[in-house]
């Protein structure tokens, strides 16, 4: 499997006038209030894995990085918030939030948030959000980009469905990928307002137990492009469409949706799979498994264009086991090489390169000749995996987080002549280089290389192995 390690034992980057605050149990400062008043623009609070009980604060300075280190340290909240509003009031632009968790979150106004998102520019990453009112509530303004991957969401919600597992306001950009959100209290797994809304290879999903909405929201319509999801409406589900688009007004600039390569499981066994407001302007669905009974789609569109949607109940959809929501391809499947090419909106090619990989991950998908329908490809992985011929090498890159500089340690373990490739998060190769056999380190400088996930990838004929590194 693709190994999922983000190196964060205390090496972070520093810029020129930034400061790293230690916090922790053994440090000066021993929870994260005790710097939230002194961090400074471009600091990184690198925080210990120990648990925080009813440490609740507020952010204010821009650019910062907020950080777990050894493990996710828990802000067990236990019914309080900082400002009747959050474990986390965040109003600083330009937040970085990772690995770190987020609990029991209450407020008098039952919206008590994991984080509360007031400036612009939030980019959650590997991060766990449960039992609060509302995970994320917030988003900051209409120029606003909220990043979220690699996350979960679960059992968050006062009950009274309107909060929810995350809530995102009316900004700019939503961009969502590689998540797993489940079992929402009453409200929804996805709400958002965002005006663009990139919902990417997550899993969405109600199960046995949960008692969620709706598993995605989007009451003001906007531009949406959902590729490769899973969505699974479980029988305990308080409404009966698994996605709502534009039913609170079709207020934001554009009103399209691209439906493409998603799977849908309907274990509650009515209602519709897509419930969209009249006069929807767009929607573009392909390549989709809509299994169980259900309406595919609700309400009326100025613009249908469909192709290549399997409709089928969920006993002859051929899925790996779809009792424990597998929802991967047997080789009996009729998804398999009856899809078709998706083409682009305009913007990029909406063809699926990566898959849900269970939990909060993310695979690149399988390729041939033919696309498969729904959102696993059927057959073996041509990367990002540790083939049964290949032994797993060591190796490190440094500093993780980075700027676009970094170094790479192989702890003299290349014991053949190997490739080195950076991909990013779509799946493209971004760089390329031999590694000789023998070869103990190598700097790699992109000072262009944009903030966001990357994969470094070392590639033999007996050896192989993959890391993440995060640039900011």
């Amino acid at each position: 499997m693709r190994i999922k390690l983000f190196l964060l034992f205390g090496l972070i980057t520093i810029t020129s006038n930034a400061k790293t605050w230690q916090v922790g149990p053994t440090h000066t400062y021993t929870a994260p209030s005790k710097v939230s008043s002194l961090v400074s623009d471009g600091d990184t609070v690198a925080i210990d894995s120990a648990a925080y009980v009813r440490d609740v604060c507020k952010w204010t300075a821009n650019n910062l990085t907020l950080i777990g280190i050894g493990g996710k340290p828990i802000l067990d909240a236990q019914g309080t918030s900082y400002g009747g509003k959050a474990i986390w009031e965040i109003t600083g632009n330009n937040t970085t939030v990772q690995n770190i968790t987020f609990a029991n979150c209450r407020c008098a106004s039952w919206n008590g948030a994991g984080i509360r998102q007031e400036g612009n520019n939030l980019t959650i990453r590997n991060c766990y959000f449960h039992d609060n009112e509302d995970g994320i509530l917030g988003g900051g303004d209409s120029s606003s980009t909220v990043t979220i991957e690699y996350s979960e969401f679960f059992h968050n919600g006062h009950g009274d469905g309107y909060s929810h597992n995350l809530y995102i306001a009316n900004i700019k950009k939503l961009i969502f990928e590689y998540n797993y959100s489940h079992t929402a209290r009453i409200g929804h797994e996805l709400k958002s307002r965002a005006f663009n809304n990139v919902i990417l290879y997550n899993r969405f999903s109600d199960e046995d137990t949960g008692s969620a909405s709706r598993n995605i929201d989007l009451p003001n319509g906007g531009r949406a492009v959902l590729i490769g999801n899973l969505i699974e409406q479980g029988p305990m589900s308080q409404n009966s469409n698994f996605m709502e688009y534009g039913l609170e007004g079709l207020k934001n600039p554009d009103s399209s949706i691209y439906l493409i390569n998603n799977t849908f499981v309907n274990d509650l066994g009515k209602g519709s799979f897509l419930q969209v407001q009249n006069g929807t302007n767009l929607c573009k669905m392909y390549n989709n498994i809509f299994a169980g009974n259900g309406t595919v789609l609700s309400g009326t569109i100025t613009k249908t264009d469909t192709s290549n949607n399997l409709i089928i109940p969920i006993t002859k959809a051929g899925f790996t086991d779809a009792v424990n929501y597998d929802y991967h391809l047997l080789s009996t499947s009729p998804s398999i090489d009856n899809g078709t090419a998706p083409g682009n909106d305009g913007m990029f090619s909406l063809t699926p390169t990566w898959q849900y990989k269970h939990p909060a991950n993310g695979e690149i998908r399988p390729s041939d000749s033919k696309l498969d329908i729904g959102a696993y490809e059927y057959g073996t992985l041509v990367s990002g995996i540790v083939e049964t011929n290949k032994i797993a090498l060591n190796f490190s890159v440094y500093p993780n987080p980075s700027r676009g500089n970094f170094s790479i340690d192989f702890h003299n373990d290349i014991n053949e002549k190997s490739t080195l490739e950076i991909v990013d998060i779509n799946g493209r190769i971004i760089f390329n280089k031999v590694v000789d056999k023998g070869v103990d380190k190598m700097n790699i400088s992109m000072e262009n290389l944009k903030a966001g996930v990357y994969f470094v990838k070392v590639l033999g004929a007996k050896t192989i192995a993959s890391k993440i590194v995060v640039v900011e």
